[in-house]
């Protein structure tokens, strides 16, 4: 019989679908919502000690292609697809002392849902490295539990915050550790994908005693110009900063990151992060391994928070599991990273004729680009 829940950082899940950290996330309502549309856990937007202010206009916008693939744009026609989605919107514009009454009754009135606390603080001194920890108290103590650390936010100006976190092993570690150091519930990180090699940022992270790691946030992006205006299709005063691209165009970049995860830590607790919409693309990540799955995206157009998405990844899940019943298959622990092997260094992929390759290098010497540079 089909058994949808999992254990995952030791906390017991209904099913492996979570609401990520995103606007869907943004309040009480919507986080209540999203329990009684039944996912199985929810991961609140980003928590700060201070309140944030975002720009002025939209803060979120879709990306669509025309069905002949001639146009890309933002603008709302007919007979498009989506592609992507935008945005620029920074953590919760709500401060701690909001959040904290907030998560105490979300868990009050849903005590057996999973509820994750994002949160971000600065990691260039030691009172930010604090601040990590005075957030950590509060929502841990408001009973949420488990909390995810933002290392992945894309469009942070500080050089210690956000995405420029992720991207340093030493401020990865730090800051996990600060939060380690007073936490009593499993502490989740998100790693950003806009870095060289992930497995080095999720190295140090779990040096620095983290449970799980989330892969992939947004990527950084820009939107495109208006051809009639010359004007980028979201701005302020014609200006505009970098943003996240999320949704289906970021699925096999997401994988990529997350295939170098699972097999650098096979035995490592994995949540992932960008593209799903459905079973299908939540079925590519478990089978690299992952332990839940989290959605944004595909969410924020059902609703704002996904009943008919959750609802499709459960009875997906289900009759892939009834589908596959003659092997033994009853759970996610059946088939997870049941294909992590199959992606190996191209020098492995199979050739008509293996004697020509030599992996760029020249036979009879130390190698091309050796022999190059020596010229």
């Amino acid at each position: 019989m089909a058994d949808l829940s999992t254990v995952f950082t030791g906390i017991r899940f209904e099913n492996p679908f979570l609401l990520a950290s995103a606007p869907p996330a943004e309040s009480e309502s919507n986080i209540l919502r999203a329990y009684e549309a039944g996912w199985g856990g929810v991961v609140t937007k980003t928590i700060g000690l201070h309140p944030v202010t975002n720009v002025t206009g939209p803060k979120t916008k879709f990306l669509r292609a025309d069905f002949e693939g001639s146009r890309l744009s933002m603008t709302k026609r007919p007979d498009t697809t989506l592609m992507a989605s935008w945005n620029w919107e920074l953590i919760s514009d709500k401060p701690l002392d909001w959040w904290v009454p907030r998560l105490q009754a979300i868990k009050k009135a849903w005590p057996n849902r999973v509820l994750v606390a994002s949160i971000m603080a600065g990691s260039g001194t030691d009172k930010e490295l604090h601040n990590w920890q005075i957030l950590t108290q509060a929502v841990q103590d408001a009973g949420v539990d488990a909390i995810e650390l933002n290392f992945s936010c894309p469009h942070m100006d500080r050089v210690d915050m956000g995405s420029n976190v992720g991207k340093d092993p030493v401020l990865c570690s730090v800051s996990t550790q600060a939060v380690k150091a007073v936490a009593r519930v499993p502490v989740w990180v998100k790693l950003t994908p806009a870095t060289a090699d992930i497995v080095e940022e999720a190295t140090a992270t779990f040096l620095g005693g983290a449970d799980a790691i989330s892969s992939s946030n947004t990527f950084p992006a820009l939107p495109l110009f208006d051809p009639a205006t010359l004007d980028f299709e979201v701005n302020v005063d014609g200006y505009v900063s970098s943003g996240g691209l999320g949704g289906p165009a970021i699925l096999p970049q997401s994988l990529a990151k997350m295939a170098q995860l699972t097999q650098a830590f096979p035995d490592g607790e994995l949540s992932g992060i960008g593209g799903i919409s459905g079973f299908d693309q939540a079925l590519s990540y478990f089978l690299l391994g992952c332990g839940t799955v989290q959605v944004a995206t595909a969410a924020m157009l059902d609703h704002a928070i996904g009943p008919n998405v959750i609802a499709a990844l459960t009875r997906g899940m289900t009759e892939f599991l009834e589908r596959n019943a003659v092997r033994g298959w009853t759970s996610l622990a059946d088939f997870r990273g049941l294909r992590r092997g199959r992606v190996v260094p191209h020098s492995q992929i199979g050739r008509p004729d293996d004697s020509g390759y030599h992996g760029g290098y020249d036979e009879e010497t130390e190698g091309y680009a050796v022999e190059v540079a020596a010229r």
